[in-house]
C-alpha cells in the first residue's frame, strides 16, 4: 500500500493560476509520453507516486495520450484506484480533447459533440466523476469559438470540470476565449502553450503579455523541446533516443551540426550554474515568476528527481541571460 511522504509540501513551489484561486506546483507531470502498454506498469506508477512524492501535485493529460490514444489516461485510472484514491483531493488532474481520437467527423476538433463526447470517455478511462481542469487542445477554425467555449462551460455547469483552459491557442484566440467565457460565468483559468529557451513564440507573438494582460495562468509544454534541450545529443544520436526513432516529434535532421554545437554552448553556461542543460532550460522558463508552471515527461523516478532538482536556482543574472539569448538566437 501506497502512503505519500509526509514533506512532500516542503520543498516544491506553488504559484497560483491567474487571479484564481488555484495554485499549480512550478513543474508539473505531463503524460504525453512514456504511459502507454510498451512501458512497465510498476514503472509508471512508480514515477507517479515519485512524482507526488516530490510535491507534484497535477498530472496533464489529454484524450489522445498514450500511445495509444487514451492509453496514458487508462493507466492513471489504475494508479489513482492503486495508490492515489486518499489523496485525490490533493491533485489536480486535467485533460483535453481536440485532437484526433476516433474515426469520423466528431473525433476531433472543437464541436461540442466532440469536447462533451470526448469528456465523457476520459472520465471513464479515469474512473473519476469530474477533471480538474478541461482543455480545449487547439484552436477549431471551422466551429464557432462560442460553441467551443460553451462546450467547455457546459462541462462546468454538468460538474465534470472544475476549471477550463486552452491549448494552442494564440493571443488573438485567447482574448476572443476569454471573452465568450467570461460573458458565460465561467473564467479562463489558464493557457497550455508550447515554449522553451529555443522556441520562444508565446513571447515573440505577444501570448504572455495577453495572458498578463486578462490575469489567465500559462503552463508550458515541451520545455525541454522533445530532449533536444538535455546532454542527450550533445556527443551524437544515441540509437535508443527519440530522435533516432521514428517519432513525428523529432528525427535526425533536426539536430544539425549548427544547433549541437548552440546545446554545447548552452551547456556551460549550464555547468557554470551547477546545473544540467535541462536542469537549467527548465529554470528558464521558469525565470521571475511569470510562467505558472512547466510540463516534464520522464521515463523514471530519477529522471523525475533530477528535473525536480531544477527548482532550487530559479534566478539568473542579466549575463547569463544575455549570453542564453546570444547563443539562441545566433
Amino acid at each position: 500500500m501506497y502512503t505519500a511522504h509526509p514533506d512532500r509540501y516542503a520543498d516544491m513551489p506553488y504559484r497560483r493560476t491567474g487571479r484564481s484561486g488555484l495554485q499549480l506546483p512550478a513543474l508539473s507531470l505531463g503524460l504525453w509520453h512514456n504511459f502507454g502498454p510498451d512501458r512497465p506498469a510498476e514503472t509508471q506508477r512508480a514515477i507517479l507516486r515519485r512524482a507526488f512524492d516530490l510535491g507534484i501535485t497535477h498530472f496533464d493529460l489529454a484524450n489522445n495520450y498514450g500511445p495509444p490514444p487514451g492509453a496514458a489516461e487508462s493507466a492513471l485510472g489504475e494508479a489513482l484506484k492503486a495508490d492515489f484514491a486518499p489523496y485525490r483531493d490533493e491533485l489536480v488532474i486535467s485533460t483535453k480533447a481536440g485532437y484526433l481520437m476516433w474515426p469520423g467527423p466528431y473525433g476531433e476538433w472543437g464541436s461540442r459533440k466532440s469536447l462533451l463526447s470526448s469528456l465523457d470517455q476520459s472520465l471513464s478511462r479515469m474512473g473519476l466523476d469530474h477533471v480538474d481542469i478541461f482543455y480545449s487542445h487547439r484552436f477549431d477554425p471551422d466551429t464557432p469559438l462560442e460553441e467551443t467555449m460553451g462546450a467547455l462551460h457546459s462541462a462546468v455547469q454538468q460538474g465534470k470540470a472544475l476549471y477550463v483552459g486552452v491549448s494552442n491557442y494564440n493571443a488573438e484566440q485567447t482574448r476572443e476565449a476569454a471573452r465568450i467565457l467570461g460573458e458565460l460565468g465561467t473564467p479562463l483559468l489558464i493557457n497550455q502553450p508550447r515554449y522553451s529557451m529555443l522556441d520562444r513564440r508565446p513571447e515573440d507573438e505577444g501570448l504572455m503579455d495577453a495572458l498578463d494582460e486578462l490575469q489567465v495562468g500559462s503552463i508550458a509544454y515541451s520545455p525541454l523541446e522533445q530532449g533536444v534541450l538535455t546532454s542527450r545529443y550533445l556527443d551524437g544520436i544515441p540509437e535508443d533516443s527519440r530522435a533516432a526513432s521514428d517519432s513525428p516529434f523529432l528525427n535526425t535532421d533536426a539536430l544539425t551540426e549548427e544547433l549541437v554545437g548552440r546545446l554545447r554552448a548552452l551547456a556551460d553556461i549550464a555547468s557554470a550554474r551547477g546545473q544540467s542543460l535541462a536542469q537549467m532550460a527548465l529554470s528558464w522558463v521558469l525565470r521571475g515568476g511569470r510562467l505558472t508552471s512547466a510540463l516534464v515527461g520522464a521515463s523514471s523516478p530519477r529522471q523525475l528527481e533530477d528535473s525536480v532538482a531544477a527548482t532550487r536556482n530559479l534566478d539568473f543574472s542579466d549575463e547569463e541571460l544575455s549570453r542564453i539569448d546570444a547563443i539562441v538566437k545566433q
